[in-house]
């Protein structure tokens, strides 16, 4: 008797500059920016941020999708 799992495959909770580029339509340098300018807005409420990365609740609430 074997038992099989389905698990719905969830999108990462943080997205790299080559999907912001995707998303906004730039390149991946401005995307990288991008980021930056997000990740700094966020460290000034004193978050925790990765470098290169951006949460994708963050992105999605600051870029209106």
């Amino acid at each position: 008797m074997t038992t099989e799992r389905k698990f719905a495959i969830e999108p990462s909770r943080f997205i790299h500059a080559e999907e912001v580029a995707e998303i906004l339509g730039v390149s991946v340098s401005s995307a990288y920016r991008i980021i930056k300018r997000l990740n700094h807005s966020l460290k000034d409420q004193d978050k925790i941020t990765v470098a290169g990365k951006i949460s994708r609740r963050y992105f999605e609430e600051k870029v209106m999708l």
